[in-house]
C-alpha cells in the first residue's frame, strides 16, 4: 500500500518499536513535492510528529488495531530518509527522478504470537534493494520499482507500477493513485500466506501462492498550516491477488489501512 512521507514520520516508530504493526505501506511519489518553502505542501528537512494508524491485518487470526504512534522522517535534495525505507536520486531533474532504494521488511509471521501459528516457521524481517524511476508529466506521476531481498531470508523480489494524480492548491495537496504490486512466488509465499509442505497440519493444508498480482488504489491529502505544521489523512487498500485471499493464513479480499497525522519541521 503507498502514503504519503508524513505517514513515515508515524510508521518510523510504529515498524521499529511495535512488533504488531506489519501493515504493507509503500511510499508514492509524494517526496517530489518536498521543497524548502512554506507554501510548499511537503517540506525539506527533517520532520517529527505523531499518528493514529489502523487498518486490516493479514492473517485471519490476528485482531485489528489501532496504535497512536511518534516518529520522524528526513527529506533532503537527494536522499530521504522514510522510516523503514530510503531513497537516493542520482537523476532528478523537472521531467524524470531515478533513485536507488532500501527497505528493511519487518517479519509478520510468528508461532508464539497466535496458537493458529503452531508449527509454522517464523517469517524474519529482511533487508531489500533495488531501482526506481518515475516519468513526471503535468498530470500525472508514472511511476515503476523493482527490489529484491539481499539478505537470504524470502530470496523474492517485488514490483511496482504506480501512476500518482496530484492536485496541489497552495499548501494543500491531494493526490489519488492506482497501480499494481506484482510479487516473486517465494516473496509471496514467505510474506503473503504461503504454506509448505512441513507447515501443514490436518487444520492447515500446505499453500502456495505462486507469483501474485495484487491491484492497489490510495488516496493521500496534505496540508500545511505554517511553515512548521502540516497535516494529512490518507487511506490505501490492497486487493489481494486470489491465491494470497484463499489462503488457509488469510482469508479476505484485501487491506485497508489508514492514517491521519501531524507532523513539525525542524
Amino acid at each position: 500500500m503507498r502514503l504519503n512521507p508524513l505517514t513515515f514520520s508515524a510508521l518510523c516508530s510504529v515498524l521499529l518499536l511495535s512488533g504488531y504493526a506489519r501493515a504493507e505501506i509503500d511510499l508514492g511519489s509524494i517526496d517530489l513535492f518536498s521543497k524548502d518553502s512554506a507554501s510548499s505542501p511537503i517540506p525539506k528537512g527533517l520532520v517529527v510528529g505523531g499518528a493514529a494508524v489502523t487498518g486490516t491485518h493479514r492473517y485471519k487470526a490476528e485482531d485489528t488495531k489501532t496504535y497512536f504512534i511518534p516518529g520522524a522522517l528526513y527529506f533532503g535534495d537527494q536522499f530521504m530518509y522514510l522510516g523503514d525505507r530510503g531513497r537516493y536520486y542520482f537523476a532528478l531533474n523537472d521531467t524524470f527522478a531515478a533513485y536507488g532504494y532500501g527497505r528493511y521488511r519487518f517479519g509478520n509471521l510468528d508461532p508464539d504470537d497466535h496458537h493458529e501459528f503452531a508449527g509454522m516457521h517464523k517469517r524474519r524481517g529482511e533487508f531489500e534493494a533495488g531501482v526506481g524511476g518515475t516519468i513526471i508529466t503535468p498530470y500525472a506521476l508514472l511511476s515503476a520499482r523493482i527490489s529484491s531481498d539481499v539478505t537470504g531470508q524470502s530470496n523474492g523480489q517485488e514490483l511496482l507500477l504506480w501512476a500518482d494524480f496530484p492536485v496541489v492548491r497552495g499548501r494543500l495537496l491531494i493526490m489519488p493513485g492506482v497501480g499494481m504490486m506484482i510479487r516473486s512466488d517465494k516473496m509471496a509465499n514467505y510474506y503473503f500466506g504461503g504454506v509448505s509442505s512441513g507447515e501443514a497440519t490436518a487444520q492447515r493444508k500446505e499453500w502456495d501462492t505462486g507469483t501474485t498480482f495484487s491491484p492497489m488504489t490510495a488516496i493521500i491529502t496534505s496540508y500545511r498550516f505554517n511553515d512548521k505544521w502540516m497535516a494529512m489523512f490518507a487511506a490505501n487498500y490492497e486487493f489481494y491477488d486470489k491465491s494470497i485471499a484463499d489462503s488457509p493464513l488469510v482469508q479476505h479480499d484485501g487491506e485497508l489501512y489508514t492514517i491521519a497525522a501531524v507532523g513539525y519541521t525542524w
